[in-house]
């Protein structure tokens, strides 16, 4: 066993059931890892195992909190009252004093009176999908029966914000917004979120995990599904994103790529696994108690065991695990390894190294080139910033040089 070390796990107590059908959801191909199941659930006896030993293995780690994060599928199709076992259950093993977080990803739309007071007597965070005006949201994220979800989701985030529940948005960047970041940003800024995540979308065509999946050279259109957003659309929704947020919103409005890009050039360790130098540290519960690698990487290959079979620090702390997270830094391209901004990328997430690279070398990031875009325009800004922060200023204090031109 390896050295005790922080930790997070996405768990997943529904395992990849939804009430809606977005068509780019990577989740959803998870119900062919369980070809027999008929209710996807996660038991009591798996539940309360999971909560002791996070518990335990996190004080083991010398975690300040212990952070549980909730997702699917759809996790409030559990219903409220199993999330408030969830508290119970928190409440009867962790020791007196012990902070402890609890954070969800949900659709919105079963969101209700009922949840909204339990939410925040609880003191959850939620985060709220939510990729954009009506016409861009419903482009993909339909439900079940083929029909548009965006008026639901809006009464959603309604419940929230009325009942004073802490929330963020988590958007999706994809082929039907991927030219519209300035309009995304100012509706969701319209809505009240001050907090904002934007991930973008990748999938292969006929790719069935990860094995016989083709490569994509420098021109993949034809190689990833027509849901996919192209590096350089990417790359621009993130530039028109910034020059917005630049001028108007630092310290008002947060966007988790730039916060984690100024930690970045300020030159803090840590920050999100997709830029990290190595990753390992952020693993996928399955609704049966397998633990898997990572939530992206949720196959039979990466499955580390149950955790009501194997101890999860028999699982969190081995070298199989720790050779999963070097390997994000020993496999990079030439490219990348002779790259200004690796120190900013690392080559991002594993799962999108399905380029080559410019000399045809193979397990390059797909998103390299819009990540590029977006350093070569926004380095000099965040340079700036970073050397106010390191000086004890504000970073909005690095606005106040640029002109007030209409974005």
């Amino acid at each position: 066993m390896t050295q005790p070390r922080p930790f997070n796990v996405m768990t997943k107590p529904i395992g990849p059931r939804c009430n809606i059908d977005c068509k780019y959801c990577y989740y959803l191909e998870k119900l062919k890892l369980y070809p027999a199941e008929k209710k996807f659930r996660m038991s009591d006896e798996v539940l309360e195992s999971y909560i002791r030993q996070v518990i335990e293995n996190s004080l083991e780690a010398g975690m300040a909190e212990i952070n549980f994060a909730w997702q699917g599928g759809e996790p409030t199709m559990l219903g409220v009252d199993y999330f408030r076992k969830i508290v119970d259950l928190q409440a009867k093993y962790a020791p007196a004093r012990t902070t402890i977080t609890n954070a969800f990803q949900t659709n919105g739309m079963l969101l209700d009176e009922d949840w909204g007071r339990f939410l925040h007597d609880a003191g959850f965070l939620i985060g709220i999908s939510i990729d954009g005006p009506k016409k861009v949201h419903d482009r993909y994220r339909i439900d079940r029966q083929g029909q548009p979800t965006f008026d639901k989701v809006m009464r959603g985030l309604e419940i929230l914000q009325r009942h004073e529940v802490e929330h963020n948005s988590l958007t999706t960047v994809h082929r039907a917004n991927g030219g519209k970041g300035k309009e995304v940003y100012r509706f969701l800024k319209g809505l009240g979120i001050d907090y904002m995540q934007f991930i973008p979308i990748v999938e292969r065509n006929g790719a069935d995990g990860l094995a016989g999946a083709p490569q994509v050279d420098m021109d993949p259109g034809n190689s990833v599904t027509e849901w996919s957003v192209s590096p350089r659309a990417y790359g621009k929704f993130l530039c028109d994103v910034f020059d917005i947020w630049f001028r108007s919103d630092i310290g008002k409005v947060f966007v988790q790529h730039f916060d984690v890009m100024l930690g970045k050039w300020v030159g803090a360790p840590g920050g999100l696994c997709v830029f990290a130098e190595t990753c390992g540290d952020s693993l996928a519960l399955e609704h049966d108690g397998s633990l898997f690698s990572c939530d992206h990487y949720v196959y039979p290959e990466y499955r580390l065991g149950r955790i009501t079979e194997t101890p999860m620090r028999d699982m969190l702390w081995t070298e199989r695990q720790a050779e999963f997270g070097q390997a994000k830094a020993t496999t990079l391209t030439g490219q990348c390894k002779a790259c200004d901004y690796r120190f900013a990328c690392n080559g991002g997430c594993p799962k999108h190294r399905i380029s080559k690279a410019r000399d045809g070398e193979p397990g390059h990031n797909y998103f390299c080139e819009g990540y590029t875009m977006f350093f070569r325009h926004a380095e000099e800004r965040l340079r700036e910033m970073a050397r106010l922060v390191s000086m004890g200023r504000p970073a909005a204090d690095a606005a106040r040089k640029e002109p007030k031109t209409q974005g």
